[in-house]
């Protein structure tokens, strides 16, 4: 993955540096100028290259500079530009109530991929829908673990119990990371961690940068409580439509099981995050329900730009993938 290809100076001043050896045999180049476009190639593949230092690491990258203070430096720069810019489109942000109302709320006229894909939906569609969602599926739910150590009480406990589900609830053959990974094989496609990443396009990047950035900072420990709760309260009628698309597409037992998972997990799963992590965490510490349902917006913000993304693309018949995949 390190030795990838750079999408521009940002992300290959990253690469040059992590791969230049050992932290303290380089330094880091000065970006050129300020970073202009948080939304870019450039910008979103060089903060994941920094993230990803924190998850699974980077093949041939020494582990020391996940804390190289010179990288954390750009990291930051990274994050807090791309914060902004989910700030300025998530604004103006509900009450918390009225936030997770929303959640609730099917996209209107029936728009977004799932729909797309159980309607009309071809096998080349289906197989790049599921490039796009392995970078955050086949580590599902990593980035989310970083929020238990900060927050505490009932809040964590049953936090930590909808996390559970997902790895699997004690059988390592059901965790959902890898059940993606049987239903890409399924799918004709390479399930290694990281394979398709110099395919993947900012639009996918964006989305999981998010949940890690707000996954790695205790002042936005709301925010990331907020985002996973959107996942879990939208993810189960959009899980059903999926099951229903790779069916028809041929995906088989393997190739619709994970999704088939989530319809009935994540209809627990709503209940337990709305009462049992947020009512709970907003009990103990009210002052966060506005970062709370920041978290809900950004999700709302990240999802909306790459389902546009997808569908643009494949209306127009082309690939929603920085190249297309071999037939």
């Amino acid at each position: 993955m390190a030795g990838g290809l750079s999408r521009g100076p940002l992300s290959a001043a990253v690469l040059g540096l992590v791969t230049s050896g050992p932290p303290g045999a380089g330094r880091l180049p000065a970006p050129p100028g300020p970073c202009s476009d948080p939304w870019s190639e450039d910008h979103q593949l060089a903060l994941h290259l920094c993230y990803e230092l924190h998850d699974r690491g980077l093949p041939g990258v020494h582990p020391g500079w996940e804390w190289d203070p010179e990288l954390l430096r750009l990291r930051r720069d990274l994050e807090n530009a791309f914060l902004a810019a989910v700030r300025a489109e998530a604004e103006p942000v509900p009450a918390l109530p009225e936030a997770l109302e929303r959640l609730l709320a099917e996209p209107p006229e029936g728009r977004g991929p799932s729909y797309f894909l159980r309607a009309e939906g071809e096998r080349w569609q289906a197989r790049e829908y599921l490039v796009h969602r392995s970078v955050y599926h086949l580590k599902e739910a990593d980035p989310q673990l970083w929020v238990l150590p900060r927050i505490h009480g009932p809040a964590q406990a049953v936090l930590m119990t909808v996390a559970y589900d997902e790895y699997g609830s004690g059988r390592p053959e059901r965790a959902h990371s890898l059940l993606f990974a049987r239903m890409m094989a399924a799918f004709g496609l390479d399930a290694r961690y990281g394979y398709y990443l110099d395919l993947v396009p900012a639009v996918s990047l964006a989305v999981v940068n998010l949940m890690t950035l707000l996954g790695l900072h205790r002042a936005l420990r709301g925010a990331a409580v907020g985002h996973f709760a959107s996942i879990e309260i939208t993810s189960s009628p959009g899980a059903a439509r999926l099951a229903d698309a790779l069916e028809r597409l041929g995906g088989g037992p393997d190739g619709t099981l994970f999704y088939r998972e989530h319809i009935e997990a994540d209809a627990v799963h709503e209940q337990l995050v709305r009462r049992g992590v947020i009512g709970e965490l907003v009990s103990q510490e009210p002052e966060l329900a506005r970062d709370i349902a920041f978290g809900t917006a950004a999700a709302t913000v990240l999802d909306n730009r790459f389902g546009d993304h997808l569908l643009d693309c494949w209306r127009e018949g082309r690939t929603s993938l920085r190249t297309a995949l071999p037939a």
